[in-house]
């Protein structure tokens, strides 16, 4: 194809523009070759002649379905227009600020806060490929990640552009993906620290320039360390060329860097009052600028996250009010003041206050600093000279100093981040992450701009090696013939800067030099490279600068400066006095052999990928050149030890306007960071790049009917090609792609255009057409009839006139009676032939009916005989054949039966022998009770022995008593002598004394009254309890009676079991008898059979003979004649039958009686043996229901045996216990009796004693009153006599203290007495309760396991404490779902387990139940644990846990769950326990079962969602495919493997049986479906935000038919009340957005009314994304874009450009009650619970 026929009339074209830079033109004339001017229309309309060369034409334009393409290298023409344009479609107008160049990211700075940033933008781009999803920074990081996972490769990410790109943003949000995607599992929060690094390095080292608010002002390589399971496990940063000039100089508008700001902003803090700072207008370092205000950012917050980023580095408080100190002592230090003094001389005040500040803050000496800021130490070999400087000598040595701390604490800074940020373990891998300044060219370049450009020159070398080895490795991948291409080598710029003699050592020498100078550096430049080297230029108009070729363009660079800041020196005496300091951090900085400001190299082992040149070494290792060479060698290594990822930032306009585009700013950039360098190289080999797949797919339609009946897709890719494109260097064939030139595609797809073009043409032509034949047709027929109309009004009006109608009248008589006559006469003719004609064709017609009649007559007779005797002969045979298949059968059967029937009884026979066994092991049990009976019989006597021993010492004390009372009466009897003798002399003093014996008396009457009572109560108390034991002993006698009859019973049902089994071995042996008879009845079958066959022989031997007798008797002829032609023909079919009609009459005769015969003897045979047969079942059912009664009958008493053995250990002892203790009781109730009989009269007696006596004291006393008043003098002698007296109170005191000890004897003989009475009483109740909970389980023993009566369960399980463990291992541990769900109740393992729980409920054991439960609960969440990924045994669970959680309410006896029970479910009942508790645990465990049970099926069906839902074409043929470019995507198209919407519902549909083969309840069912339609609607709309290529009316059509499909398989399911098709709505709505109609204002007002499921920033973004797939289709205009943005202001809705995938509906857990009763639940084998017992 020649270059002139792309050059064709409507073809478009890129011509210069000196605004736009290029602008579109359209070819208004074809061009031919050797033309000199190419005749063009330009937008406006106007036309022009625009010259060219052949050599030189005009660069074309892509069709506009490539336009606006997610890769540049996707474009058919590569130019700088064509990338131009495309930037500006997709930024301006599409609001899409990411564009793929190849292997390059080019990001545009929007100026605007874009909601594309979040962790769902994170998590959708996270484990996609590259070419999957829109362009990304995401998607940068995301391939970088996953090639370091899979290769084991260390990684890059560079981003570079200039000041105010937005280079910094993207390093940041590339860190912030690593972090979110790869967080450790450690609690050392490392991601957080690697992020919060980004604020500190931000605020110490970025600051506003006139082209960017927060620009970094140095280079920074960040390497994100990982371990083996690529998680961040540390991080380190190296840092390049600060710009230490900011700290004391900025240009207007501009500012130092933040951290001074915010600190001066935080000056009136409590914290930074110390430091003495004010505003940043009252310092020269902060207001330089003139501007120290930042529009929209609050320094003083962003000091308060400085510090916490701080802290969460883990910097103290003190480590960071260091840092403050000397950032505030170099602001004062710029307000020192320098005075002039003379000519060569200045000064510094020492009083000056700021210097005090920075001299107290640092710890200096202010003496020594005034000084030495105006004097410099010259030493030379012979002496040292201390000169004074100048004023501006002074300022540079000011600032050179505040420079130099900067610079320290920086460093500093970033060291100690390193070391917050190192690692103990073993680094994998790593990332690193380079955000370094761009090309740079201003009006003034110094230094600085110097080393950048060197560092840029350096970057773009690896580059165009990185690009030219992925071009040779994939046409090597292809086999594709290589050929060199020829790309910009940069290598000699390299040279000049770094080569031996290059620029740098001529600035290092120069530095060395005592009197060098930036002019004599400069000269020295000239001398060496002016017309030596042609990238090396002097300025015309100038003699102090110089001019370097780069890559991206000419810069001049002015050489004042370059040896001072390449030296970078301070004066020694400010060093040493700074080295003094008492500011330990301030000293460290300046020690003479400082750390390492970046361990950066000791922890880097790297090795370059290519030879690199290296630098000299020897000398020059203290410049600030050097070293920034020597960092820049070593960052170079790294990279080319890397796999590299390039971001390339761009700045679409200097005014900062959002969404604003200036080509040529932008043009400018794009040539600077090598992307048209990319383009360039592309463009020169094959740039377009197609799978045959794609070809295939997209331009089928240029194929022919022959080239698609090949099979081959490859082959007939390369049939079509050679077909198309004459020219086979235009492009080539790899493995798996095709390689096109430049221009090719364009060339496809205007060929594509023009066929679709001329078919739109045919199928115009026929529908117009056929509209324009209907058209006519109805307007023909409108024609046709209006004229009818009106002709025939016209022949009406002409002739109505009189004389016509009179004529036309009488015309007409005339013709009816002429007509009439005619007919008239003509009728009769007609009728009268007829009625001759009928009259022979009837006689004809019924002579021969009746002719017919008579033969058919005649046939039927003979068919009748025939048919008739065919009939019974096929009856016959068939009856014999059912006869014989009947016995047959049926003899089998009884075989068979019989078989089963021996069978039945051998196992009869082996159980009735284990029962007999088990019978003669129960024997012995009960001969074992017996003896256990004998020895409680001896242990009693025992105890009847200890009884009498008790009561011989208790006689022993009373004996002891008595000698003790007998004592007492004799001191009674010695004290009546001595009262009788002195009665006399104690007459006076006896009533005093009787007064106060008469109050104890009483107070003693009082106590005795109240003994006696209260030993009344107690007696017949105990006799109450006496009486009830009594009662209770004849009720254990009653019950040992009943054990014994039930024993007897046993014995009984023994004996009847042993007739029963005597009775089966004889039937056992009646069943050989009848096998024998089997046996018998198989040979006379066998017999009968023969028997059969040869009569049936016989017969066919009678039946040959008896038809030759017949022929021979009749005409063959005569029969024949007789016979119709049918009937013939009929017997022909038979064979023989037409010739032996009549014998057959004769045969059958004797047949049927022969056979009657037969059939007779054959029904009594079958009838005996019926007989035989129904005798056996009924003998082998009767054999059946006995084995069953029996085994009945031995279960019974297995458990009965059982249960009385335990019953009969424990009734003895208890009898015994309470025999020994009625013993007791009478024993003490008899020495009660004693004692109290024998102190009744104890009492009584002394008290009478002592008032007799009291009573003759008395009178003693008044008689010797009398006689004292009588003989006065006769005192003395009664004084003598009262010694009598006095001896008897003493006396009386001893008889009172007896009585008191024997009082207190007796009332704690009473107490023990009392005590032991309550013990016996405690343990006759225990008893008691113990007897009565066996006499319970006897009765229910007795009522449940009767022999002869059925069982009806209690809908409980009995278990064993000890079992419970084995319960739950069985239960729940070990229980498989596969299986268990199959034909049987759902919930299963839950109704078993409250099963059990209704068992501990009834025992009334809290403990037994709150041990069960806690287990089961427990048992649940360790096999959830177990089973995190298992979504059968997760949905089994949970079903399991709801029907328990079902159970524990349904049988709660609350109200509102008992409403749906049936009586007997209410029966059933919990009774003693309240589990509300448990319940509420036991829905906590089902809500985190369901979470993760929908977790499961989430990472199930997520990753076939984008592929099924998106990228299948479930509408063949609709969508096409467009050029990708570069970043392929993984396209689904004829996939064997690839996901469809049919593997969509083919998991949901497996989600759905799973779930209702586990038993889930229907509401949970929905609300799972209704989870899981939400995460496809979210993922699908999600993945159609961030796809550009699917936003199409095509891709609408696909997304509304998939839905379709959800929708029916809902339908399906019976589910649509789930409410799941309500959650698609959101990405319903956005397929119709794709489809709508989206021209005009109506149809603005349409979209705003419907999308109301869509936010605003939805609705914009699919309508800036939206991508027409052919040419028919019209791009979203933006205006129209505008206009609904407009109606869309009003809505509230959320900003967030992504749907929440992980949002979770709120889940219920409706109560349904089970239908199942408890008392029919039955235990599977399965289980192996054999330990659990039916109650």
């Amino acid at each position: 194809m020649a270059v002139a026929e792309l050059y064709a009339q409507y073809n478009r074209v890129w011509i210069p523009d000196p605004e736009d830079v290029w602008k579109s033109a359209e070819i208004a004339k074809d061009y031919r070759a050797g033309d000199r001017v190419l005749r063009l229309r330009l937008e406006d309309g106007m036309e022009l002649d625009y010259p060219v060369d052949p050599g030189s034409l005009p660069p074309l334009r892509n069709p506009d379905i490539l336009v606006g393409e997610n890769d540049l290298t996707a474009l058919s023409y590569l130019h700088e227009p064509a990338v131009l344009h495309n930037l500006r479609i997709r930024f301006a107008e599409s609001k899409l600020i990411y564009t793929y160049s190849g292997i390059i990211l080019v990001a545009m700075n929007p100026y605007k806060q874009l909601p594309i940033y979040g962790d769902a933008i994170i998590h959708a781009y996270s484990g996609q490929n590259m070419g999957d999803m829109d362009p990304h920074i995401f998607a940068v990081a995301e391939e970088a990640y996953k090639q370091m996972a899979r290769n084991n490769r260390n990684q890059s990410i560079i981003v570079s552009g200039e000041s105010g790109a937005g280079k910094t943003v993207s390093a940041r949000y590339a860190m912030r993906y690593f972090a979110t995607v790869s967080k450790s599992s450690s609690n050392a929060h490392v991601e957080d620290k690697v992020l919060a690094s980004n604020p500190i390095t931000e605020a110490v080292g970025n600051a506003k320039t006139t082209r960017n608010d927060n620009s970094s002002r140095f280079g920074k390589y960040t390497e994100i360390s990982f371990d083996e399971r690529n998680q961040i496990i540390g991080a380190n940063m190296r840092t390049y060329l600060l710009e230490k000039s900011r700290v004391v100089f900025q240009s207007e508008n501009e500012r130092n860097y933040h951290i001074f700001y915010q600190l001066c902003a935080s000056a009136q803090q409590s914290e930074f009052k110390h430091l003495k700072l004010g505003s940043a207008e009252d310092f020269n370092y902060t207001s330089m600028g003139g501007n120290t205000v930042i529009e929209g950012v609050d320094d003083r917050a962003d000091m308060v996250e400085t510090q916490k980023t701080f802290t969460l580095l883990g910097f103290k408080k003190d480590f960071q009010m260091d840092i403050f100190k000397i950032l505030a002592a170099i602001l004062h230090l710029g307000n020192v003041q320098v005075t002039t003094v003379g000519h060569e001389r200045s000064s510094v005040s020492e009083d000056d206050s700021h210097l005090k500040v920075f001299c107290g803050l640092l710890g200096l000496e202010t003496s020594k600093v005034a000084q030495w800021l105006c004097h410099r130490k010259i030493v030379t070999s012979s002496e040292t000279v201390v000169k004074p400087m100048t004023r501006p000598q002074a300022v540079n040595a000011r600032d050179a100093l505040a420079k130099k701390i900067y610079a320290h604490l920086f460093d500093f800074i970033i060291e100690q981040i390193n070391l917050a940020l190192q690692f103990s373990g073993k680094q994998h891998t790593f990332i690193g992450v380079l955000d370094i300044y761009g090309f740079e060219t201003f009006d003034v370049n110094s230094f600085e701009q110097f080393c950048i450009n060197y560092a840029n020159e350096k970057l773009q070398q690896q580059f165009n090696l990185h690009v030219f080895k992925l071009e040779q490795e994939e046409y090597m991948k292809e086999d594709i013939p290589w050929t060199l291409i020829d790309f910009y080598d940069n290598q000699p710029v390299i040279d000049l800067i770094e080569a031996k003699m290059g620029i740098l050592e001529l600035l290092d020498e120069e530095c060395l030099l005592p009197h060098g100078t930036d002019e004599n550096w400069l000269q020295k430049l000239y001398n060496n490279f002016v017309n030596k080297n042609s990238l090396f230029e002097k300025p015309r108009m100038s003699n102090s600068s110089f001019i370097i070729q780069h890559f991206a363009d000419k810069v001049e660079y002015e050489c004042e400066g370059f040896l001072e800041k390449n030296r970078d020196t301070v004066y020694d005496m400010l060093v040493e006095i700074l080295r003094a300091s008492k500011f330990h951090l301030c000293a460290a900085f300046f020690q003479e052999s400082p750390v390492p400001s970046s361990p950066f190299g000791a922890m880097i082992t790297v090795k370059s990928a290519r030879q690199t040149i290296k630098p000299n070494t020897k000398h020059f290792r203290t410049t600030v050149g050097n070293k920034f060479r020597s960092s820049l060698y070593s960052l170079m290594e790294t990279l080319n030890a890397t796999t590299p990822h390039y971001v390339r930032c761009i700045k679409p306009n200097d005014e900062k306007m959002p969404f604003e585009f200036d080509s040529k700013r932008v043009v400018q950039q794009l040539r600077a960071c090598g992307v048209l360098e990319t383009i360039r190289i592309s463009a020169q080999s094959y740039p377009s790049r197609w799978t045959y797949l794609e070809f295939y797919s997209r331009y089928g339609i240029l194929m022919t009917q022959q080239e698609l009946s090949l099979t081959d897709k490859k082959e007939v890719c390369k049939v079509v090609l050679h077909r198309l494109i004459q020219d086979s260097n235009q492009y080539q064939f790899g493995r798996t792609k095709i390689f096109f030139r430049a221009g090719q595609v364009a060339y496809l797809e205007k060929l594509r255009l023009d066929k679709l073009r001329q078919d739109c043409i045919v199928i115009q032509k026929h529908v117009r057409g056929w509209l324009q034949r209907k058209k006519f047709l109805r307007e023909r027929q409108a024609a046709l009839t209006i004229q009818q109309y009106f002709r025939g009004q016209q022949t009406v009006r002409k002739a109505i006139t009189a004389t016509a109608l009179k004529e036309a009248w009488a015309a007409i008589i005339l013709q009816k009676h002429c007509r009439g006559y005619l007919v008239r006469n003509l009728y009769q003719l007609i009728r009268v032939a007829t009625i001759t004609i009928q009259a022979h064709t009837r006689g004809f017609l019924a002579r021969r009916r009746y002719r017919k009649l008579l033969q058919e007559h005649k046939a039927v007779i003979l068919q009748k005989y025939a048919r008739a005797w065919l009939a019974r002969r096929r009856f016959q045979n068939i009856r014999r054949f059912v006869l014989n298949i009947q016995l047959t059968y049926r003899v089998q059967r009884l075989q068979k039966k019989l078989e089963d029937q021996s069978r039945e009884n051998h196992g009869l026979v082996e159980k009735l022998t284990s029962l007999a066994a088990q019978r003669v092991g129960d024997q012995e049990k009960v001969q074992k009770l017996e003896a256990e009976l004998e020895k409680a019989a001896a242990h009693r006597h025992s105890y009847e022995e200890r009884g009498r021993r008790y009561r011989d010492t208790v006689e022993e004390r009373l004996s002891k008593l008595q000698k003790h009372s007998a004592q007492l009466e004799l001191q009674k009897e010695q004290a009546e002598q001595r009262l009788q003798e002195k009665t006399e002399e104690l007459k006076e003093k006896m009533d005093t004394l009787t007064r106060q014996l008469l109050d104890d008396v009483q107070k003693e009457e009082q106590q005795r009254l109240l003994l006696e009572k209260s030993f009344e109560l107690k007696t017949q108390a105990y006799e109450k309890q006496i009486e009830s034991l009594r009662e209770e002993i004849k009720a254990l006698k009653d019950e040992r009676s009943q054990l014994h009859h039930q024993l007897e019973e046993g014995r009984v049902t023994s004996d009847s079991l042993k007739g029963e089994v005597a009775r089966l071995s004889k039937q056992a042996k009646t069943i050989s008898e009848f096998e024998k008879e089997i046996e018998l009845l198989q040979a006379q079958k066998i017999d009968v059979e023969r028997h059969v066959q040869s009569q049936k022989r016989e017969m066919r031997e009678r039946m040959s003979e008896v038809t030759k007798q017949l022929l021979e008797s009749y005409d063959i002829e005569d029969v024949r004649s007789r016979l119709s032609v049918e009937d013939l023909e009929h017997l022909n079919e038979d064979g023989e039958l037409w010739f032996a009609y009549e014998g057959l009459k004769k045969a059958t005769r004797v047949l049927e009686s022969h056979f009657q015969s037969q059939k007779d003897c054959y029904e009594k045979e079958i009838e005996g043996l019926n007989f035989k047969v129904v005798h056996l079942s009924q003998e082998i059912n009767h054999l059946q229901k006995l084995f069953r009664e029996e085994t009945d009958i031995n279960e019974s008493i297995r458990h009965e045996v059982t249960r009385l053995t335990s019953e009969n250990m424990m009734i003895p002892d208890f009898k015994q216990q309470i025999s020994e203790l009625e013993r007791q009781k009478q024993d003490l109730e008899s020495r009660l009796r004693e004692l109290t009989e024998k102190m009744e009269g104890k009492p009584e007696e002394l008290f009478s004693h002592l008032h007799r006596v009291r009573e003759e004291e008395r009178m003693q006393g008044k008689a010797i009153e009398a006689q004292s008043e009588e003989h006065p003098e006769g005192i003395q002698e009664p004084q003598e006599a009262t010694k009598f007296p006095k001896k008897q109170p003493e006396a009386e005191e001893e008889a009172e203290s007896i009585l008191h000890q024997e009082a207190s004897r007796l009332s704690l003989e009473n107490r023990d007495l009392e005590e032991e009475l309550d013990t016996k009483d405690r343990m006759i109740k225990k008893l008691q309760d113990q007897v009565k909970t066996l006499t319970k389980t006897i009765e229910k023993a007795n009522n449940v396991h009767l022999p002869s009566g059925s069982k009806e369960y209690l809908g409980m399980l009995e278990y064993k404490k000890e079992d419970e463990a084995k319960l739950i291992q069985n239960l729940i541990l070990d229980l498989k779902p596969r299986g268990v769900v199959v034909n049987m109740i759902p919930g299963l393992p839950a109704h078993i387990l409250f099963m059990c729980v209704r068992y501990a409920d009834s025992l009334n054991d809290a403990n037994m139940l709150k041990s069960l439960m806690n287990s089961a609960i427990n048992g649940i969440k360790h096999v959830v644990k177990e089973h995190l990924e298992d979504l059968e045994m997760l949905s089994f669970w949970l079903s399991n846990t709801c029907h328990f959680l079902n159970c524990l309410k349904q049988y709660s006896g609350e109200e509102e769950f008992m409403r749906y029970n049936s009586p007997q479910q209410n029966r059933n009942c919990l009774r003693n326990f309240d589990l509300a508790e448990y319940r509420q645990i036991l829905s906590d465990v089902a809500i985190r079962i369901y979470h993760q049970f929908i977790i499961v099926m989430e990472n199930n069906l997520q990753p076939i969602i984008v592929p099924g839902m998106l990228e299948y074409e479930s509408l063949q043929g609709i969508s096409g495919l467009k050029p990708t470019g570069f970043r392929k995507r993984s396209s689904s198209i004829d996939d064997t493997d690839a996901y469809t919407m049919t593997s969509i519902l083919q998991q949901l549909s497996y989600f759905y049986s799973t779930m209702c083969q586990n038993g889930l309840d229907p509401e949970i069912v929905r609300q799972a479906v209704k989870q899981l339609f939400y995460l496809v609607g979210t993922v699908t709309l999600n993945s159609l935000l961030l796809r550009k290529d699917m936003c199409s009316c095509r891709k609408g059509m696909q997304i509304r038919c998939n839905i379709s499909f959800l929708e029916e398989w809902l339908k399906d399911k019976n589910l649509q009340n789930s409410l799941a098709k309500e959650t698609l709505e959101p990405l319903s709505q956005a397929a119709w957005l794709l489809q709508v109609k989206k021209t005009t204002d109506s149809d603005a007002k349409e979209i705003s009314q419907c999308c109301t499921s869509l936010s605003a920033v939805q609705i914009i973004k699919i309508l800036n994304s939206y991508t027409p797939i052919d040419d028919f289709e019209k791009r979203v205009n933006p205006s129209f874009v505008r206009k609904v943005q407009a109606l869309l202001n009003n809505r509230g809705d959320s900003s967030q450009l992504m749907l929440d995938t992980k949002y979770r509906f709120q889940v219920t857990f409706p109560f349904t009650a089970s239908p199942h009763a408890l008392e029919m639940t039955q235990i599977p084998s399965s289980f192996k619970l054999g330990f659990l017992r039916r109650l």
